[in-house]
């Protein structure tokens, strides 16, 4: 199902129409070393930022999209993904990015992202047409954003932004602000908390993973010697277990992926929460989701009512989008996503 929402200052602001999703630049600028691009100073963030100096970025970045993800169907979650690890380390700024060097280890190289964290390929290929077309004008940060808006239309939702990037970034960063799978209802409440977001808004962004793969190393060993017990976790549904065991063996074997919604793993609607509900959820941290009566209640209610679910998506997905977002002149537009300038 497609849907609007159009939220000021405290919004990425969410656009569809009939062909993806709405062409709508929303200016300001983020903290850790790229801008999202806006004027300091106004109570709303501006649409249309780049109507001037680059009319084309979004069109551009909607048509890369959709044809890239006609060759590889992938590239939408992993996208998502991405956009999420970035804002969860200081904000989003496109630190995702950037590699590392001799003297400081990168978000991306931090165990929660590497090796699973895919398609930088994918920022770097839009990057590269969007230099070309407008040099030094649309920043890495919104082109992440504007990618995961696209990524969303393309498999069922959409939204959209634009902000600059940063020159900072660290490996240890990422490592003490990203939940782990292997997290319980109480972690997951208190690291979303450290965010500004709520246990409602927690147990709603999770839904992102109605849609991927996991490496199975993630697992935590759920599927045959959960806690070194010698046997499965006894909350995992029999069925999944077994077939989790015929897909990923022993965790010390070599790593294979699986999906992470067995309903529908290549859309991203409610499924997650139905299959939460009969046992289904890969990570302990989608079972411990049914440990606490008011993250239950949330978790029947998105699966009960897909329509609530998706516009509450959105409105996570935007709030989440402006963590730590600052105004003004702080950081830079980085003619390279991978590097500082």
């Amino acid at each position: 199902m497609k849907f609007l929402a159009v939220v000021c200052l405290v919004a990425l602001g969410f656009l569809i129409s009939d062909v993806g999703a709405g062409r709508h630049g929303r200016g300001r600028r983020n903290g850790k070393g790229e801008r999202p691009l806006g004027t300091a100073g106004d109570d709303c963030l501006s649409f249309y930022y780049y109507q001037k100096s680059c009319p084309q970025a979004e069109d551009l970045i909607a048509k890369l999209m959709a044809d890239i993800v006609s060759k590889d169907p992938r590239v939408p979650a992993r996208i998502i993904r991405m956009h999420f690890h970035d804002c969860f380390v200081r904000g989003c700024d496109g630190s995702i990015l950037l590699n590392s060097t001799s003297t400081n280890k990168a978000e991306k190289d931090a165990p929660p992202n590497n090796p699973s964290l895919q398609g930088f390929n994918v920022i770097d290929q839009i990057k590269q047409v969007l230099e070309s077309q407008c040099p030094n004008v649309v920043s890495c940060a919104d082109i992440l954003t504007y990618a995961a808006r696209e990524s969303v239309a393309l498999v069922s939702t959409t939204y959209s932004s634009s902000r600059n990037s940063t020159n900072n970034f660290s490996k240890s960063e990422a490592l003490q602000n990203l939940p782990p799978p292997s997290s319980n209802v109480s972690s997951l409440i208190q690291k979303f908390a450290s965010k500004g977001l709520s246990l409602e808004e927690m147990v709603t962004l999770s839904g992102g993973h109605s849609i991927g793969v996991s490496h199975c190393s993630s697992i935590s060993g759920r599927q045959v010697n959960f806690k070194n017990s010698g046997k499965p976790d006894p909350t995992l549904n029999s069925n999944l277990a077994a077939s989790l065991r015929q897909q990923c063996g022993s965790v010390s074997t070599v790593d294979k992926i699986v999906v992470m919604d067995t309903f529908t793993p290549t859309v991203l609607d409610n499924k997650y929460y139905t299959g939460l509900l009969q046992n289904k959820g890969l990570f302990t941290s989608d079972q411990s989701l049914l440990t606490d009566i008011r993250t239950l209640r949330e978790v029947r209610g998105n699966s009960a009512i897909p329509s609530t679910w998706e516009t509450k998506f959105v409105n996570g997905m935007t709030k989440m989008g402006e963590i730590q977002v600052l105004t003004g002149k702080q950081g830079e537009v980085r003619r390279k996503c991978s590097l500082v300038n």
